[in-house]
């Protein structure tokens, strides 16, 4: 009995088995990002497990290109026998609602599964007056338009959030894109800007080394070991939670036992300790939820973001 052979009797669970039989050719799961990124950071320790559960290879290859939607319409075009799927993030329902792309968001694919959530981090410059989020809001209400905040471009995630933070708080907050996170943040260090909404993972180092302000989470959980602060609705009252999530798509049409397996084989690989820690190290914690439950999420977060869109007129540029 070869390696191979063995290791699969020895993780023959029913639940293994089962998957196993779904799988007979490599799995590629494409990542529609350049690497390194938080969706690359979700995916490889992800198909290093779903490999022994579903006793195939599981590749992982990076199709970045126009905001992830050339490698979401490549997903979107293959067969969707199981073999070709996608990590996406929240970032995929913004696309959604901002620009044009060759598929339909929520009819072009087949939810599978939720794998990951991380709230965002409200940062400030230090050298900037207000000291906690409640003193924020009210620095903002007194200065209506005067403040700074940065993006990774116009309609990203990050622009969303902070436009809907802008919103729910009655504040006007001055919008200045960037191409990607890093030139934001090193502009909020250099006091270009005053505040940043962002992933804990775009400013890790950051925070960790206290170089700028964590005043807020804007949902529960955080980065383990870093700032011990309140989220944003439990410090102000105000009506306001947001959180990334990262998720499994098929192209639609997945047969429904395929996607029975693979929602065993993933809800069993998040349980491990080791994956766990990986995604700990973006702020994020392992949060399955199967098809159904990922569809409604989807549906939500783009009726919100279009909501969040017309009310503070965000156009990608």
């Amino acid at each position: 009995m070869n390696r191979r052979a063995l290791l699969g009797g020895l993780l023959a669970t029913p639940a293994v088995a089962t998957a196993q039989a779904q799988f007979t050719r490599p799995v590629r799961l494409v990542v529609p990002f350049p690497p390194g990124g938080s969706n690359d950071v979700i995916a490889r320790p992800l198909a290093e497990k779903l490999q022994s559960r579903l006793g195939q290879p599981v590749v992982v290859e990076n199709r970045a290109g126009a905001g992830g939607s050339i490698g979401a319409g490549q997903v979107a075009g293959s067969a969707p026998d199981g073999t070709t799927l996608m990590i996406t993030s929240s970032s995929f329902a913004a696309s959604a609602v901002v620009q044009r792309t060759p598929y339909d968001a929520e009819r072009s694919f087949e939810t599978v599964a939720l794998l990951a959530r991380a709230p965002f981090i409200v940062l400030t410059n230090p050298d900037f007056p207000p000291r906690d989020i409640g003193a924020l809001v009210a620095y903002l209400k007194a200065n209506p338009g005067r403040v700074d905040y940065g993006s990774s471009g116009p309609g990203g995630i990050n622009h969303f959030v902070t436009e809907q933070f802008a919103l729910a708080a009655g504040v006007r907050v001055n919008h200045v894109p960037y191409r990607g996170m890093p030139p934001a943040v090193t502009d909020l260090l250099a006091g270009h800007i005053q505040m940043l909404i962002t992933t804990i993972a775009s400013a890790s180092a950051a925070v960790r080394e206290n170089r700028v302000r964590s005043l807020a989470y804007t949902d529960e959980g955080g980065l383990p070991g870093g700032p011990e602060v309140p989220t944003v609705k439990a410090a102000t009252g105000i009506d306001f939670t947001a959180s990334i999530w990262w998720g499994l798509l098929a192209p639609r049409g997945l047969p429904p036992a395929v996607s029975a397996a693979l929602q065993e084989a993933i809800r069993d690989a998040l349980t491990e300790p080791d994956v766990a820690r990986i995604y700990a190290a973006e702020g994020a914690r392992p949060a399955f939820s199967g098809a159904d439950a990922y569809q409604r999420e989807l549906g939500t977060e783009i009726a919100r973001f279009r909501d969040v869109a017309s009310r503070a007129n965000i156009r990608a540029e």
